[in-house]
């Protein structure tokens, strides 16, 4: 499931037009965080996901 979030979190960031680290400043986490939740090897919190879809303007529902 958690590399379907990373699926998910990718498309709509790239669908807002936000770059990796855009949504890293955004949210508070480091670049690297990023990448590793939209390459599956990270599962964030759901308070993280939530940061996350707030900030792509999602449903958190739509990141899983």
């Amino acid at each position: 499931m958690h590399f379907q979030i990373g699926k998910n979190v990718k498309k709509f960031r790239k669908q807002s037009g936000m770059t990796q680290e855009r949504l890293a400043d955004t949210v508070g986490i480091s670049l690297r965080y990023v990448q590793s939740i939209e390459d599956g090897s990270r599962i964030p919190t759901i308070l993280m996901l939530a940061k996350i879809a707030a900030a792509l303007r999602k449903n958190i529902k739509k990141l899983f």
